[in-house]
């Protein structure tokens, strides 16, 4: 959410600012209802003093003007009363319409409506030169450690089995982020996968993506990211300045609907509804949030190179943001099966806007503010596609990369062959 206060002082720039996101028509609503607000509040504050103020003279009137002063009393209670639920009323319709602005883009990230207009910052490694290469699916039938075919009909469209040694590749991937990450200083985090609609709203997942799995019966939604739970982690907490950045990563099933990409990427296990990552989440102060980021992006980097994956840095323009961003980073791995480069991880800098609306702050020496929140992919199902796609060999094994031969059963350096 932003800050209303901004808002009021500096309009201009706050609407120049959301048109490069397309959004500069929800300020117009923003501004009205606040307007409308602050009239109500001006009109309850004038109207409840006058009310105090004949209260006062009752006590010491003259007994003919006093049933004069009791009668103006009662009209003006009734007039305050009457007032205070249009003031809750003009709370609440701001919140909601205010909760519909996105964050406001910083100002070098570049202006686009599609993945398109996206920019490239740097690339890693050089792609492997392989004949004929396979997909992933095609290589995990041949090996019989990815079925989709039951899948469907166990779970529908958007599902898979991971069989054998796909399972260990997982969670060795698993162990091996864990491993790179925690000598960062990152705390190991296994949270929640259902969280209450408060903390999708607090994380910026609602209102606008209703796309999330809600559990009627129990009022819970099922996580797309553990992002959501760690956003939570200190939500209406008052952090120390001295303690930040607080960083965490998290290991955890994460449940999308995938709502607006019907017909994309419905081949093998790329998008689907369910999926495991290993998430990071940093809680900078202010001054230190752009930094920080650069850090959560030097780690996702680190995995990748480790891996020896080729990769890309996109710098993700305002149309693909999402509401709750003011930057992303994004890097796309290289996927011969499909001869292009396709995203696996995501890191951005999410400012105060859920902050805001969790009541996270940090506490200085003479004043106390906002905390900003980050988020980035440590290593997601789709590594795990990559790695069966530039490891494949000709004869239709793959090859299991060095650096997590050490979490594989008997050190297994190839899966099938």
């Amino acid at each position: 959410m932003l800050d209303l206060k901004l808002l009021r002082s500096d309009p201009d720039g706050v609407r120049e600012a959301l048109r490069r996101r397309g959004a500069d028509r929800v300020l117009e609503d923003v501004l009205a209802a606040d307007g409308r607000r602050r009239e109500i509040v001006h009109k309850y504050e004038t109207t409840r003093a006058e009310q105090n103020a004949v209260s006062k003279q009752i006590g010491g009137a003259p007994p003919d003007e006093r049933e004069t002063l009791l009668e103006r009393a009662r009209r003006l209670k009734a007039e305050v009363e009457a007032l205070d639920e249009q003031r809750k009323e003009a709370d609440e319709q701001l919140e909601m319409v205010a909760a519909a602005l996105p964050n406001l883009p910083h100002p070098d990230v570049p202006v686009g409506s599609s993945d398109e207009d996206n920019v490239e910052l740097r690339t890693w490694g050089t792609p492997r030169e392989i004949p004929d290469a396979r997909d992933h699916l095609d290589i995990g039938r041949l090996l019989g450690v990815i079925d989709t075919d039951r899948a469907s009909r166990a779970s529908g469209s958007r599902f898979g089995y991971l069989l054998g040694d796909l399972v260990h590749l997982e969670f060795a991937l698993v162990r091996f982020a864990f491993d790179r990450l925690t000598p960062h200083g990152f705390t190991p985090v296994l949270p929640p996968v259902l969280v209450r609609r408060e903390v999708m709203f607090g994380a910026g997942d609602l209102p606008g993506d209703e796309a999330q799995y809600y559990v009627t019966q129990d009022g819970l939604y099922l996580t797309g990211t553990s992002e959501q739970a760690l956003a939570a982690l200190h939500m209406d907490e008052e952090l120390a300045s001295g303690e930040l950045p607080l960083r965490y990563t998290a290991f955890s099933s994460c449940f999308r609907r995938e709502a607006g990409t019907y017909g994309r990427d419905t081949r093998g296990i790329f998008r689907v509804h369910q999926f495991d990552k290993v998430e990071m989440f940093s809680f900078a102060h202010p001054e230190a949030s752009w930094d920080e980021l650069d850090f959560l992006v030097a780690r996702e980097e680190e995995l990748l190179q480790a891996l020896e994956i080729p990769y890309r840095a996109m710098d993700v323009c305002t149309g693909e943001l999402g509401a709750k961003a003011a930057r992303k980073i994004d890097l796309e791995a290289w996927f011969p099966g499909q001869a292009r480069y396709r995203e696996v991880t995501s890191a951005s800098n999410c400012t105060d806007y859920q902050s805001r609306r969790l009541s996270i702050k940090v506490r200085t020496e003479d004043r106390k503010e906002l905390v900003h929140t980050l988020n980035a992919t440590a290593v997601t199902g789709r590594f795990i596609i990559a790695i069966l796609e530039n490891f494949q060999e000709p004869d239709g094994s793959v090859t299991v990369p060095e650096v997590l031969r050490p979490y594989l059963p008997n050190q297994l350096k190839r899966i099938g062959g």
